[in-house]
C-alpha cells in the first residue's frame, strides 16, 4: 500500500495556513529531505544533480543542497537564481543544459566557469568563438523519448533536445578543431517514465558513443525523469532502478555516472491550497470552483496530468457523486479534474491539490491578471 501523503498528519496547520490566505502552495521539507536520502539510498551514482526548473524555492534549494545535491539549470537566470542563494558554490559545480539559449547566455555561463552542455551541434560553427578552448558536455538524443505525456518526451525526431547520434561524430571532428574538449554526455528521455532499466539502458546509450567519438569523455550524465504516481498506484520501484544503473556501473567501471531528477524530488512535498468559492449544477454536471486554476497550476490543462484533490474541510467525507473541480480562469480548461468523485463542498471550504511540489509555481502565470499562488516552506 502507497504511504499516506504527509499532509494529512498536518491538516490543522494547513487549514490555519489557508485561513491566512489562499491561494497558497506549501512545501514540506521533511519530504524533500526523505526523497533526497532515498535517492542516494538505493541508487548509487557518483554525483546527485537536482533539476532547479521543478522548483525554484530558496527552502527547497537549500533542503536539497544540505543533502549533496548540485544544482542542474536550463537558463541564466536559474545559474543567477542559485548563486544569489549559494554565493559560495563553485560555478563548476552547476551543470547547465539549456536548448536553443542565446549565444550570449552561453557565453557568460562558460566565462563564469559553469559547466555547459552543447545541445545544437551547428553552434559549433557558428559560435567557434565562444566554444573554443572550452571543457564541455554534450547532450545526446537517444533516439526514443518516454513519459507520461507528448510534451515531456525530450528524445526522438519529435523532440527539440539533444544532438542526434548520427551528427556524433562530425561534431566530434569540430570539437578537436576548436580545441573543445567532451568531458560529459548527457541525456535525458522524458519525465514519469515507469521503466526501471532507463537508466541503465541510457548509460549504456551513452557509453557507446563515447567509444565510438569522445575519448575524454568519462561522465555519463543519464538524466531524471522518475515518476510520481498519484491516485493511489503504487510507488516506483527505485531499488530495481538502482539495482540496473548499478549493472552498468559493474561493467564499465571507468565511467562516472549522474543522475538529475527534479520532480520526483519535490512533487509529493507540495501541495496547493485552494478555497471553493462557488458550486454550481448545470444539468447533472456539478462544477466546484475554486479560487485558483490554470495561473497557479497549469499542469492538467497542458499535460492532462493527474493531481489528487481532497476536500480538506471535510476530511474523510463520502464522494457525494462527482465533480468538475474547475478555476476561475476564461478557458475552457481552467479544470484541475474532471468527473471526479468529490464530497459535498460549499463556499468557503478548503481543498487541498496533491503532489504540486513541481512543475507548479515555476510554471504559474497572472492570465487574466489574476495572482498565482504564493509560496511557503514548512
Amino acid at each position: 500500500m502507497p504511504d499516506l501523503p504527509w499532509w494529512r498528519a498536518h491538516r490543522d496547520a494547513l487549514l490555519a495556513l489557508a485561513d491566512q490566505r489562499t491561494p497558497r502552495y506549501v512545501y514540506h521539507l521533511d519530504t524533500v529531505r526523505d526523497r533526497a536520502r532515498a535517492l542516494q539510498t538505493h541508487v548509487r551514482a557518483d554525483r546527485y544533480l537536482y533539476a532547479v526548473k521543478a522548483n525554484g524555492h530558496p527552502d527547497v534549494i537549500g533542503a536539497l543542497a544540505a543533502e549533496g545535491l548540485r544544482p542542474e539549470c536550463v537558463s541564466w537566470d536559474e545559474i543567477a537564481h542559485v548563486r544569489a542563494l549559494r554565493p559560495a558554490l563553485d560555478p563548476a559545480e552547476i551543470l547547465y543544459t539549456p536548448n536553443f539559449a542565446p549565444r550570449a547566455e552561453v557565453a557568460r555561463a562558460l566565462a563564469e566557469g559553469v559547466r555547459v552542455t552543447i545541445d545544437n551541434a551547428s553552434t559549433l560553427d557558428a559560435w567557434a568563438d565562444v566554444w573554443r578552448g572550452h571543457d564541455v558536455f554534450v547532450r545526446v538524443d537517444p533516439g526514443v523519448g518516454k513519459g507520461h505525456h507528448a510534451h515531456v518526451r525530450t528524445a526522438g525526431t519529435a523532440s527539440k533536445f539533444g544532438v542526434d547520434a548520427a551528427d556524433l561524430g562530425a561534431l566530434a571532428e569540430r570539437a578537436r578543431a576548436l580545441d573543445v574538449r567532451v568531458v560529459g554526455l548527457h541525456a535525458h528521455v522524458g519525465s514519469g517514465v515507469d521503466e526501471t532499466d532507463t537508466w541503465g539502458e541510457t548509460a549504456r546509450i551513452l557509453a557507446a558513443h563515447a567509444d565510438a567519438h569522445f575519448p575524454d569523455a568519462r561522465v555519463l550524465d543519464v538524466g531524471g525523469g522518475l515518476p510520481v504516481p498519484t491516485g493511489g498506484a503504487a510507488p516506483f520501484d527505485l531499488a530495481a532502478a538502482g539495482r540496473a544503473l548499478a549493472a552498468f556501473r559493474t561493467e564499465r567501471p571507468e565511467f562516472q555516472v549522474w543522475v538529475e531528477p527534479g520532480r520526483y524530488l519535490v512533487a509529493d512535498a507540495g501541495v496547493l491550497l485552494a478555497r471553493v468559492t462557488q458550486v454550481k449544477r448545470k444539468g447533472d454536471v456539478r462544477y466546484v470552483g475554486l479560487d485558483t486554476g490554470m495561473n497557479s497550476l497549469v499542469r492538467p490543462a497542458l499535460y492532462g496530468a493527474h493531481h489528487d484533490i481532497v476536500n480538506l474541510s471535510r476530511l474523510g467525507a463520502e464522494a457525494e457523486g462527482v465533480a468538475e473541480i474547475v478555476g476561475p480562469i476564461c478557458e475552457t480548461g481552467d479544470a484541475f479534474a474532471h468527473a471526479r468523485p468529490f464530497p459535498h463542498a460549499e463556499e468557503g471550504d478548503v481543498v487541498v491539490i496533491g503532489t504540486a511540489g513541481a512543475y507548479g509555481a515555476v510554471m504559474a502565470s497572472s492570465y487574466n491578471r489574476r495572482a498565482p499562488a504564493e509560496e511557503v516552506a514548512m
